[in-house]
C-alpha cells in the first residue's frame, strides 16, 4: 500500500467496527422498539455470542452493545484468534505511537452548549434490577496532571443525575490522582468524556501503564496507526476526532453524592456504592448520525472482557522473562477478573509457583488467585481448568495462601479499608497461587502418569458415521483436542 493510499484510508472507528463485525456473522441488528430504560439490559445480558445493533431507540438514536461479547470479538478486532491475541497483544505493548493534531473531525459535526442538550434523552440503559438509574458505562474520560500535562485516559461508570450531571466512580489509580491534586488547589477537575470508538481504544484505555503514559500513544502502537486528536471546544484537552460523542466538563472538589448500586464487572451491585464525585457538563459535540455506545457489566460481558485483553496480555509480557525464560504460552483473566490463568510447560520444578508470584504483583490490583495449567488444559474451557484443578493438584503442596495483601477496591469477598471516594479505599486481603501443573518434560517417568486418554484413531469424526450427530452434543471437546493440542 502506497503512503498516498494509506493517508486516505478510513480510520478505525466504530463504524468499521460495526462492518467488521458483520463481515464476520458476529452482528445481530434489532429493528424492533426497545425501551433503554427497562428492556435493552436483558437483552444485552442475554447476548454472550453475538454484538447487538440496535435500531429502533428513543429520539432516534441507535446503539451497539456486547462488541465485544467475548474473547472472540477481541480478536476480531486485532486480527487474531482466541488463541492467539493476547501473545500478540503483548508483543504490542511499550510500542507508543503519539497521537496527532487535526483541525476537525466527525465528532464536531454537531455542537450544543448548555441548555442544547440533554443527558437524559440519550438512550443510556440500565443493566440491572437494583442499579441506581441509568449509567453510560462507555465513556473513557480523559483528564490531565495539572502540574505536568500529561494526559490520562480510563474507564468510569457515570450515573445519569439529569440533564447536565452524573455521578462519577473514581478507583484510587491515575485520574483519581490527578484528582487529588485538583481537589488540594481546590479547583475543579477539567474531564472530556468520548463515547463510541473502536474497541482498541477501550482496550488502550483498560491497560495499565505508568502513570504518565499516554493512553492515546498505547491505542496507536495497537491501531499501528497515529489516533488522531482534536481540541475540545470549552476544556484545556484533547479527543479523538472520530469518536462518536464527546461530552466536556468538570469534577468539582471536595463534592460527594449517593451514587450507585450499579452492575458491575466481578456480577454484584454494592461494590463502590456510596459518596463519589460528579460531573457538571457544559458541552457537547458529536457527529450528525452520532450512534451511542452501550456497555453491559457484568462477568464475562462486554466491560469485562475489555479489561480481560489488556491485563492477560500485560502479565504475559512480565511472565514471559521470569527466570530466564520460561516456556509461556498463554495467558488469561478468568470470569469475574480476580484470577488469572497461566498456560505454561514447567522447565523446572517449582518454577510454576515463580510465574504465579509474579503475576500476583502485576501492574494491576485485581488478581488475587492464580493458576497455573499445562498446554494440554484449553484455558478457554471452564471445565478443563475445574478438571486439571481436581486431577492435578495436592492441595497441600500445590495452593499457596499469602495473607495481608493489598487487593482491589471492588473484590466484596475481602474486608474493606476506607470506602469509595476517600484516598485510603482498598480491600486487605490475601492471594492464592495454585500449581495444577504436571511434571516437567525433564522427569518423563513422573510426567508419564499424566498422560490423557485418547482414542485410536482420533481423525474420525462422528458425524462421517451419523448425519444427525453434532459435535456441539460434546460441548466441542473432540473438535478441539483429539484433532490439535492433546495429540502433540
Amino acid at each position: 500500500m502506497t503512503s498516498s493510499s494509506r493517508s486516505i484510508q478510513q480510520p478505525k472507528d466504530l463504524r468499521t467496527w460495526i462492518a467488521e463485525l458483520e463481515a464476520a456473522g458476529e452482528l445481530i441488528r434489532i429493528d424492533k422498539p426497545v425501551d433503554p430504560l427497562t428492556q435493552m439490559g436483558s437483552l444485552l445480558y442475554q447476548s454472550r455470542e453475538k454484538a447487538l445493533f440496535f435500531e429502533n431507540l428513543p429520539h432516534g438514536w441507535r446503539s451497539l452493545g456486547q462488541a465485544p461479547a467475548n474473547v472472540r470479538h477481541a480478536a476480531i478486532a486485532f486480527g487474531a484468534t482466541e488463541e492467539t491475541v493476547i501473545p500478540l497483544v503483548a508483543g504490542k505493548l511499550g510500542k507508543l505511537i503519539p497521537p496527532v493534531m487535526v483541525a476537525s473531525g466527525p465528532v464536531k459535526d454537531v455542537k450544543l452548549g448548555k441548555g442544547e442538550f440533554d443527558l437524559t434523552q440519550l438512550p443510556v440503559h440500565v443493566a440491572g434490577q437494583l442499579d441506581g438509574g441509568p449509567v453510560i458505562g462507555s465513556g473513557l474520560v480523559v483528564t490531565k496532571d495539572p502540574d505536568t500535562g500529561e494526559r490520562n485516559v480510563s474507564f468510569h461508570r457515570l450515573q445519569i443525575k439529569g440533564p447536565n450531571k452524573s455521578g462519577i466512580l473514581l478507583y484510587p489509580r491515575h485520574s483519581w490522582k490527578n484528582y487529588l491534586k485538583y481537589q488540594a488547589r481546590n479547583e475543579p477537575m477539567p474531564v472530556a468524556i468520548f463515547i463510541g470508538h473502536h474497541p482498541i481504544y477501550y482496550v488502550a484505555a483498560a491497560t495499565t501503564a505508568a502513570y504518565g503514559v499516554d493512553e492515546f500513544a498505547i491505542a496507536g502502537g495497537l491501531l499501528g496507526e497515529a489516533v488522531r486528536l482534536v481540541k475540545c471546544e470549552t476544556v484545556d484537552l484533547e479527543v479523538p476526532a472520530d469518536a462518536e460523542i464527546v461530552l466536556e466538563g468538570h469534577i468539582p472538589p471536595h463534592y460527594r453524592e449517593e451514587e450507585g448500586p450499579f452492575s458491575e464487572f466481578q456480577d454484584y451491585y454494592v461494590t463502590g456504592t456510596g459518596k463519589n464525585p460528579i460531573v457538571e457538563y457544559q458541552h457537547m459535540t458529536r457527529r450528525h448520525d452520532a450512534i451511542f455506545k452501550n456497555l453491559q457489566n457484568g462477568s464475562e460481558m462486554e466491560g469485562c472482557v475489555f479489561h480481560k485483553i489488556p491485563m492477560s496480555a500485560t502479565i504475559y509480557r512480565r511472565l514471559k522473562d521470569v527466570g530466564g525464560g520460561a516456556n509461556l504460552h498463554n495467558v488469561m483473566i478468568l470470569p469475574g477478573v480476580f484470577a488469572v490463568v497461566v498456560q505454561m510447560t514447567q522447565r523446572f520444578y517449582g518454577e510454576a509457583k515463580n510465574l504465579l508470584l509474579a503475576a500476583l504483583t502485576s501492574e494491576y490490583h485485581h488478581p488475587k488467585i492464580a493458576i497455573a495449567v499445562d498446554a494440554d488444559v484449553d484455558i478457554f474451557n471452564h471445565s478443563e481448568l475445574m478438571w486439571a484443578l481436581a486431577t492435578r493438584v495436592n492441595p497441600e503442596k500445590d495452593v499457596v495462601v499469602i495473607p495481608g495483601t493489598h487487593n482491589h477496591g471492588m473484590d466484596a469477598s475481602l474486608p474493606e479499608l476506607g470506602a469509595a471516594g476517600t484516598p485510603l479505599w482498598q480491600r486487605f486481603g490475601s492471594k492464592m497461587l495454585i500449581d495444577a501443573t504436571i511434571p516437567p518434560p525433564a522427569d518423563a517417568k513422573a510426567r508419564d502418569m499424566f498422560e490423557r486418554i485418547r482414542p485410536h484413531h482420533p481423525e474420525l469424526r462422528l458425524e462421517d458415521f451419523a448425519a444427525e450427530a453434532s459435535l456441539p452434543l460434546v460441548h466441542g471437546l473432540p473438535q478441539r483436542f483429539f484433532g490439535s493440542k492433546l495429540l502433540r
